[in-house]
């Protein structure tokens, strides 16, 4: 039963949460101490947020999801877990959560209050609005970025921040595709009415348009003036092309293989991007606290 209710507040997708992280590691504060327990007190708070959003959308869903090929398996439209219960777990998620607020900022408690209303419009209202809904998806990255920086006090780049709205954008898109392709068959346009309304050339259209929206704004944030002056360097342009493999593979994963419906297993899977993510970060952690030139 523990595992059920572990899979059912989906623990493996708190690595989302790391994006809680990146205003911690660009800012030069990853071996700052206290720095480091404020950015894990905010990754703990999100993770809390975030699970009892997916229950709550789980909850909401239920009916949807059996219907789906996959989801069906979930704990609350198996029947493995029961809609009482599963709200009964969000309540007890968000006073966990609600007590960690209590050793950070009210700022940045209000960022975490705004990622459960947004996610809330999302899974009753959002979720069905044809382009709002990736939006909103996006949204919930980008505030968790907002949410790192708040919590360790220090302002983002405005490259970085067009960064992640574009990589937000492109992980939606890149899950409507594949629940596109998984749908040819009617099974999930059933559970997810909005996809009705998206078309497989439209997708490809704007996952074609984030996906240079990713490469391009973090290749000017790499050369730009502040980053250059902040690191010490230009080298954070070699960590480019880890970029630039990480969203041609997503997309191949996503197009060939229809497993872009979920980012975290796709990532996590997937024995080239997980190389390429793990070069990422020694580039660039490397180029960050170290200023000798390559």
């Amino acid at each position: 039963m523990i595992a059920q209710y572990l899979r059912l507040m989906r623990v493996h997708h708190w690595v989302k949460n790391f994006f809680v992280f990146v205003p911690l590691i660009f800012s030069h504060r990853l071996f700052h101490e206290p720095s480091d327990l404020r950015a894990l007190v905010a990754f703990i708070a999100f993770s809390l947020a975030t699970s009892a959003v997916y229950v709550v959308n789980d909850v909401v869903d239920a009916e949807a999801d059996r219907r789906h090929p996959k989801k069906k398996n979930r704990p609350i439209a198996s029947g493995a877990i029961s809609p009482r219960k599963g709200l009964v777990l969000v309540g007890a998620l968000l006073a966990g959560a609600a007590g960690v607020l209590t050793q950070t900022s009210l700022p940045f408690a209000l960022i975490v209050a705004g990622y459960l209303a947004l996610n809330a419009a999302y899974s009753f209202y959002l979720k069905h609005v044809v382009l709002v809904d990736i939006f909103a998806i996006a949204g919930g990255f980008m505030l968790r970025v907002f949410g790192g920086a708040v919590a360790i006090d220090v302002e983002t780049s405005s490259w970085l921040i067009l960064t992640t709205m574009f990589l937000s954008l492109f992980l939606a898109v890149m899950k409507r595709a594949s629940e596109i392709s998984l749908g040819e068959s009617g099974a999930a346009k059933d559970s997810r009415k909005v996809l009705r309304q998206y078309s497989v050339r439209f997708v490809d259209q704007i996952a074609t348009v984030t996906a240079g929206g990713v490469i391009l704004s973090y290749a000017l944030y790499t050369v730009s003036p502040r980053t250059v002056a902040a690191f010490g360097s230009e080298n954070m342009i070699y960590t480019l092309p880890f970029v630039v493999f990480g969203i041609l593979r997503f997309m191949y994963i996503a197009y060939h293989r229809g497993e872009g419906e979920n980012a975290i297993d796709a990532l996590t899977s997937d024995a080239p991007m997980i190389v390429a993510v793990l070069l990422y970060i020694i580039a660039a952690v490397s180029v960050i606290y170290n200023t000798t030139s390559l």
